[in-house]
């Protein structure tokens, strides 16, 4: 296998999140050097995001690509996998809990802990702060001309966006947006639960916890540094943040609102919004069409939520970027000399088995938001179980 020399092609990879540093990891370890330009100043990755599920036959097979497999299970909560689920009225129809002595297949670690993992892998100089990508212009020899907000121009062979759902990259190759799920997210966060408030570190336990009726959710997610992160999740109107009149930059009165909204849940349950800190942060859900494709581009491709972004209730967010991430990776070692070719080998795969999880997941996010959806998502993964055990 051949590799690229810096002076041969310059490839750019806009995002600095899981994808885009799988990516450039990968393909150092080829010796294909990259440059990601990131938009922020510095790594926020520990002040974004919760703990996520990392699956056996994506992100885990990733990661051993990428030589960071066995540092990933020093920092892998095997004991993440508990799972527990509830109705409004806190009857319980899952209890899940992790056997101590037998690992499963979807380890949780927190995001900030795996950008981590892959940046202390990276050559420091291969990636570029405080670029925030403007706009881009494709040349018409093939090379594409990247504008920054702080002024710097650059040219390059490949341009690769891993700059999520808003992606700035997107439009260069196609006209279809993101549209709106229906689902709005207020994240909040209980900090240091097992200090500060031990009934809700009980109730919650190792993992998750899904509360679901009335086409609403409260999701509790107990991350490494001894948070819970809390998902406030509502099916609403697009402009709903704007015209709700609850005041998120107030702390008290905004989630004394929030509880009015869930005033008929269990009180356990609304000890998630109680106990959670000052911060309230209001996220509408976006999705891309199932099925979507963009116009092809010898020397620009998309990889993760720029590609494919979909609701989070499958989990397959970041797995789905990092094995975007591979495969793109490795179709331009296997072509290194011809850059149109390895973009062409990682769409047709890319975009088959995106496809399949994003029509998963939009399944996920209809069902967790059905009348009955407690009842629904139990048997739902009841019946998953057993046909793996089959």
């Amino acid at each position: 296998m051949s590799a690229l020399s810096t002076n041969q092609k310059q490839i750019a990879i806009v995002g600095g999140g899981p994808g885009g540093l799988t990516l450039a990891l990968i393909l150092q370890k080829y010796g294909i050097q990259t440059t990601i330009y990131e938009r922020e100043m510095h790594d926020k990755s520990r002040e974004r995001g919760g703990s996520l599920d990392i699956h056996e036959e994506t992100g885990q097979k990733v990661l051993k690509e990428a030589g960071v497999y066995e540092k990933f299970q020093e920092l892998a909560r095997y004991e993440g996998e508990d799972f527990r689920l509830f109705d409004k009225a806190g009857r319980i129809y899952l209890d899940e809990e992790t056997d101590s002595h037998e690992k499963g297949t979807r380890p949780e670690i927190d995001r900030g802990a795996l950008c981590e993992l892959l940046l202390d892998e990276m050559d420091a100089e291969n990636i570029k702060y405080g670029y925030k990508l403007e706009r881009c212009v494709s040349l018409e020899n093939g090379m594409t001309e990247l504008h920054f907000e702080n002024g710097v121009v650059e040219t390059v062979d490949l341009l690769i966006g891993a700059d999520g759902a808003f992606s700035h990259v997107r439009p260069l190759l196609t006209d279809i947006d993101i549209e709106y799920s229906g689902l709005t997210m207020l994240e909040l966060n209980v900090l240091s639960v097992e200090v500060n408030h031990p009934d809700l570190a009980e109730f919650n336990k190792r993992g998750k916890m899904f509360a679901l009726a009335d086409h609403k959710g409260l999701i509790g997610q107990l991350n490494g540094d001894g948070r819970i992160k809390v998902y406030a999740c509502l099916m609403v109107e697009r402009n709903w943040i704007e015209t709700c009149g609850i005041p998120f930059h107030q702390a008290k009165e905004a989630k004394e609102q929030l509880l009015a909204l869930f005033s008929d849940w269990d009180d356990q349950l609304k000890n998630y919004i109680r106990y959670a800190g000052d911060v309230i942060i209001p996220r509408r859900i976006y999705t891309l069409p199932v099925g979507f494709k963009w116009n092809r581009h010898k020397g620009v491709t998309l990889i993760g939520d720029a590609a494919h972004v979909m609701s989070p209730f499958a989990g397959e967010g970041v797995n789905m970027a990092m094995f975007d991430a591979m495969e793109l990776a490795l179709a331009i070692v296997r072509n290194s000399l011809h850059i149109e070719k390895a973009i062409e080998e990682y769409e047709d795969i890319m975009y088959e088995y995106s496809s399949e999880k994003a029509q998963e997941s939009e399944n996920s996010l209809k069902l967790c938001f059905s009348k009955d959806a407690a009842i629904n998502l139990a048997e739902m993964m009841n019946s998953f179980q057993e046909n793996r055990d089959l």
